[in-house]
């Protein structure tokens, strides 16, 4: 049909589900709530719980002139806090937990908002647990909520309509915590490809990197115009005491809001209470998992398990608790009658913080091997904000308690964190590009500490996000839609495949397939060939937007492997605005099987320090160029997703 971009499968994507902004030393934002006010932050999610306390509109005026949204869907209301909500369902399909509105059932999208933009609310905990001030980033801005996320997952078809939508809405910030569990080609890809259009009308987006880590190249969402955040700890951990009936006491990590008053139990191996009628051994039972375990010997005991677990195998069976670990098995197997207890949780205080979690998905890019992913760090462990009521407080899906507030981890939680401290630099620069807010959220990064985190910057980027610090980076490296055409023909894209991304009359005339060394990015990454020697010529130009008369020096930390030159090491500048462009010569010698190493380039003017990561990796032959491939692979969808250049046309 005329108009028609391309047609694509209807992949289904899925979610990558405070003292953490006390941790990062954002305890109260120095802009102002009048140019908060102004920012309106898009969450394409779950849905929202509107009367929840963290999105009372009390004290707030009128939404900005700006706003084009709506408020949809039969009772829900909006107001000038969330001032707008939409909800897509393409295929039709509704669990019956699902509300056929942009309310929330599954508390995920409730999370992320609040953690966001949610407003101050004293008193707020889990249980007891974490009590204190639930706050988002910019407690003042505005919110607008787009439905795309089911029970049964999210819907390609249903992310690009959203992102239409909020684009025209006038949103400042689109905060996506979620995506695909396997390589997509960017013209593939609907959050690669709807976040492009965001960019093209000054929107940034900010995205979860997944939750598949720790293993290499999982990173999620790593296209360039778009901000990808890694998971790491605050300073405060969960933990919970089993106390044992020989007096040992072990403890563990574990978020438990249940109380047993010291009561002493049973204490049992799964895999001695194998549910023989239903055909499982003791190989099986020993895991916990639901339906295998004997629920005549279960009853009333505490149950030692050899795998993590939700819990629910033991639960079905009638058991008090769950231990997972080794520890306790000697004590379990060799004392008669063994006892137990597990007391309620408590919080510590984690003086190793911040680390990248494990599962925090890792680099390097799938796609674009010279572009650096993850590009940041941010809270996402044990983070408490607000939740819907009638969605499980726990991960086991038939917990019927409800809870207003509460505690979950992942990318899905790191990732609204970042959204916020973007929506917190555009309030004060409301001007500045997506690429510009993006760079200022890189540069001033905290810098993480390389000896916890073997996979270096593919773990945490450039660092961990500091917002206050972001609003006077000094320098930015900006980016426009010209030069992320550049970076797609470049890639190998021709004008056929490129529009399929820009959805307009783009064109990649004559450029040649090559490396990514000249896009205008905040880090660098070199992925040199097996057998190759060591070489990359990287082009930058900076953007003053600190002081209008300063002069700024480069440093460089590298391995001693790396000889890096930076041409010139001296730049100066006599006016806000003004750019200067700079050279990085990087070599070294053969290598062969060689893990990420890794320095930084600061530019300095003796107030701002300007830093950017630079990593080096091998890669097999013809991994430096090339893109991942889809023929193998067999994605799940439903239907056909048509985009249409105005937005999506149908759904096949």
């Amino acid at each position: 049909m005329e108009g028609v971009v391309s047609v694509i499968p209807n992949h289904i994507l899925k979610l990558h589900t405070t003292r953490s902004w006390d941790f990062m030393g954002f305890s109260n934002g120095t802009v102002g709530g009048s140019k908060e006010g102004e920012i309106i932050v898009a969450l394409l999610d779950t849905g929202i719980w509107p009367e929840s306390e963290s999105f009372n509109d009390e004290g707030f005026g009128s939404p900005p002139s700006k706003w084009n949204g709506t408020c949809q869907g039969a009772n829900f209301t909006c107001n000038n806090k969330l001032i707008g909500a939409r909800y897509y369902n393409s295929d039709g399909d509704y669990d019956i937990s699902d509300f056929k509105s942009p309310r929330d059932s599954l508390g995920h999208g409730t999370h992320t908002a609040s953690t966001a933009a949610g407003r101050e609310v004293d008193g707020a905990s889990y249980f007891g647990l974490a009590k204190g001030t639930a706050r988002g980033a910019v407690p003042n801005a505005r919110i607008a909520v787009y439905k795309v996320c089911w029970y049964y997952g999210c819907a390609l078809a249903d992310i690009f309509a959203a992102f239409d939508d909020a684009i025209a809405d006038g949103v400042d910030i689109i905060s996506v915590s979620l995506g695909a569990d396997w390589p997509l080609e960017y013209f593939e890809d609907p959050i690669a490809i709807g976040s492009f259009h965001a960019m093209k009308y000054g929107i940034l987006t900010s995205s979860s990197a997944g939750n598949s880590g720790p293993f290499p190249v999982t990173v999620s969402n790593y296209a360039p115009w778009m901000l990808t955040v890694a998971a790491s700890s605050i300073d405060r951990k969960f933990v919970a005491q089993v106390v044992l009936g020989n007096g040992q006491v072990y403890t563990g990590l574990s978020v438990n809001s249940f109380e047993l008053n010291g009561t002493t139990f049973p204490l049992i191996w799964g895999g001695d209470a194998a549910n023989v009628s239903a055909g499982y051994s003791s190989d099986i039972s020993r895991y916990c998992i639901p339906d295998t375990l004997n629920s005549y010997k279960i009853k009333g005991k505490i149950v030692l398990c050899d795998i993590l677990w939700d819990g629910s195998g033991v639960l079905l069976a009638d058991g008090v608790g769950t231990i997972m670990a080794d520890l306790i098995t000697d004590f379990a197997f060799n004392y008669p009658n063994p006892l137990a207890t597990i007391l309620f949780s408590e919080t510590w205080k984690d003086v190793m913080a911040p680390n990248v979690v494990s599962f925090s998905s890792r680099g390097p890019n799938p796609i674009s091997p010279d572009i650096l992913k993850p590009d940041i760090t941010a809270p996402g462990v044990d983070i408490l904000a607000a939740w819907s009521p009638v969605a499980p407080p726990s991960i086991y899906y038939l917990d019927t308690r409800s809870v207003d507030y509460n505690i979950i981890s992942g990318t899905s939680m790191s990732c609204p964190h970042a959204s916020g401290a973007a929506a917190y630099v555009k309030a004060a620069h409301p001007d500045w590009s997506p690429a510009a807010v993006k760079s200022a959220l890189m540069t001033t990064a905290h810098v993480m500490d390389p000896r916890k985190h073997k996979d270096l910057e593919f773990a945490y980027g450039s660092g961990h996000i500091n917002p206050l610090k972001a609003t006077d980076p000094g320098l930015v490296y900006d980016a426009s839609e010209a030069d992320y055409i550049s970076f797609l023909c470049k890639q190998g894209y021709d004008t056929s495949t490129l529009r399929l991304v820009t959805g307009d009359d783009s064109v990649c005339n004559s450029t040649q397939p090559g490396r990514a060394w000249d896009l205008n990015y905040p880090s660098f990454s070199l992925a040199v060939e097996d057998g190759n020697q060591i070489m990359g010529v990287f082009t930058r130009t900076v953007t003053n937007v600190g002081s209008p008369n300063s002069t700024y020096s480069a440093w460089v930390y590298m391995p001693t492997i790396l000889n890096v030159t930076v041409e010139p090491s001296v730049i100066s500048f006599s006016a806000i605005g003004e750019k200067k462009s700079f050279t990085v010569k990087v070599y070294g010698p053969m290598i062969w099987q060689q893990p990420i190493m890794s320095g930084a380039i600061w530019w300095t003017d003796g107030v701002h320090e300007v830093r950017s990561p630079l990593v080096v990796y091998t890669v097999l032959p013809g991994g430096a160029y090339s893109s991942y491939s889809m023929s193998d692979k067999k994605p799940v969808f439903k239907g056909s997703s048509i985009y249409h250049k105005n937005g999506i046309l149908g759904n096949n």
